[in-house]
């Protein structure tokens, strides 16, 4: 369990390249638990990178990376590394390649088209290899990000009361970078795609709890952040 890790690094950091390393490392540990192979041998895609960070976390265990984004990002450690451009919503997700491990990390609730993408994540994947994607969903604590926890009074309304209250400038707007999702919905469009299995899910900062991913609409607002392990079928 590494949530009260977080929240305590939060207050007194916020959301500093510490924050997210912790967030990393803490999800490869799980990733690992569940059998996949982590380290030299491993090819490893870390998609919608942000700054790389997690990407950076698989290439200190030896795992070859290859980053891609909307745009770089990166880190200036990492300003060699290989890179892919990509616009999640709307580019094929074939040309980036195949790997043993992609990561898609925090990217899901931003998507205009979450559906769509889950349908195209086999194109990713080696035979029998892993995606890890996580998102927080929208009715989790964390669900508005920083106008959070305004969201729940609805996405137009919330927001509008937040920018009354807080007078300070907001990175994410409804229906333009952040987009309400839901776990249970989620769910179904991974069982859908008949190209991938479901292998694990669980509450991603505290996965000891995962009986909770399987309670409908408990889930929804006791998971904060949900993790799910796919692998493509042979």
């Amino acid at each position: 369990m590494i949530i009260h890790k977080l929240i305590a690094q939060h207050l007194q950091h916020r959301d500093d390249p510490g924050f997210y390393s912790m967030q990393a490392e803490d999800a490869i540990s799980w990733i690992a638990r569940k059998g996949v192979p982590i380290g030299a041998a491993t090819t490893a895609l870390d998609l919608g990178c942000g700054h790389g960070i997690f990407g950076e976390a698989l290439a200190r265990r030896g795992c070859e990376v290859v980053f891609a984004d909307e745009a770089n990002f990166l880190l200036p450690s990492l300003k060699n590394s290989a890179f892919k451009k990509i616009n999640l919503d709307q580019d094929d997700l074939a040309p980036l390649g195949r790997y043993d491990l992609v990561i898609c990390s925090n990217v899901l609730e931003h998507l205009r088209k979450p559906n769509e993408f889950i349908a195209r994540v086999h194109q990713t994947l080696n035979p029998e290899g892993y995606f890890y994607l996580s998102w927080t969903n929208w009715l989790s604590p964390w669900g508005g990000h920083e106008f959070s926890p305004f969201h729940y009074i609805g996405p137009n309304l919330g927001v509008r009361v937040y920018d009354a209250v807080a007078k300070r400038k907001r990175v994410h707007t409804p229906f333009i970078n952040l987009f309400p999702t839901n776990i249970g919905a989620v769910l179904r469009e991974v069982r859908r795609n008949e190209h991938v299995r479901l292998v694990a899910a669980a509450p991603r900062y505290y996965p000891e709890f995962a009986f909770l991913v399987r309670l409908p609409i408990i889930r929804e607002f006791f998971t904060w952040n949900c993790a799910l392990l796919l692998q493509a079928r042979k």
